[in-house]
């Protein structure tokens, strides 16, 4: 079996090198040492959210967190191009379902989207309290999955903030690809950046009752490409993790 993952804050872990000692402490440190049982000689991988991977093995534990070792600190680089799931805000959960398999597919960003079909509505203090669950679903996603990158965030986008971001996308060398089932273009058709190149990929799944025409005409008129995923129809929780799967072996992720 892979080591678990347990996670750190951005930058704790940059000081460190082969050869010395870290020490796990508060909410993962308790999960290392009280839930999982951590014993001495056994790997543990902490890593910091933003690539950086400290391999460790376990010396001690105590009622201050586990004792580790440095093994080895790796620095993950983020892969080029970036997959971005840009999901439709849903209901029953549906969206925080869809961002928890981007994540574990290996999706570097999800950005909330306000769309103009979305039943569910950010504003106000729903809005902080519905991004942090969202935060919070990535993270533990990444911790599951093993990854050094845990997927930023962004604040919740309206269509015409959308729409801008598409066509900054396009003009810096990247693509946004917008799952319409009335799409001629197949995914695997849609043109993408060079593996390598460093720009976003978008991938843009809209809410249960489908992308607004004048969204889609907007999107398009934007640079954006409207592609076919499949010969079914997806639900939103599922769209957008099978399209960036399907991507990431493309793009010789998965290779």
């Amino acid at each position: 079996m892979t080591a678990p993952v347990f996670l750190a804050e951005p930058g704790d872990l940059d000081a460190l090198a082969a050869g010395g000692t870290y020490l796990l402490a508060g909410a993962e440190g308790r999960h290392a040492g009280v839930v999982q049982r951590k014993t001495a000689g056994e790997r543990v991988d902490v890593v910091d959210g933003a690539g950086t991977r400290l391999v460790g093995e376990v010396e001690a534990t105590g009622p201050e967190g586990v004792h580790l070792r440095v093994r080895e600190v790796v620095v993950e680089p983020v892969p080029a191009p970036r997959l971005v799931l840009v999901q439709a805000l849903a209901k029953g959960d549906r969206d925080e379902m869809a961002i928890e398999a981007a994540t574990e597919v290996g999706a570097d960003g999800v950005v909330p989207w306000q769309a103009e079909r979305s039943i569910v509505v950010w504003r106000g203090d729903r809005a902080a309290k519905s991004r942090a669950r969202w935060l919070g679903t990535v993270r533990t996603a990444a911790k599951q999955a093993r990854r050094a990158h845990v997927p930023a965030v962004d604040l919740a986008q309206t269509s015409a903030a959308l729409v801008r971001r598409a066509r900054e996308v396009v003009e810096a060398g990247g693509a946004v690809l917008v799952l319409h089932e009335e799409a001629t273009t197949p995914l695997a058709s849609a043109t993408l950046p060079a593996p390598g190149t460093p720009a976003d990929v978008l991938v843009v799944v809209g809410p249960e009752g489908g992308i607004a025409e004048r969204e889609l005409a907007d999107l398009v008129e934007a640079g954006a490409q409207a592609v076919l995923l499949g010969p079914h129809v997806l639900r939103t929780s599922t769209a957008g993790p099978v399209a960036l799967a399907l991507l990431a072996q493309r793009l010789g992720r998965w290779g």
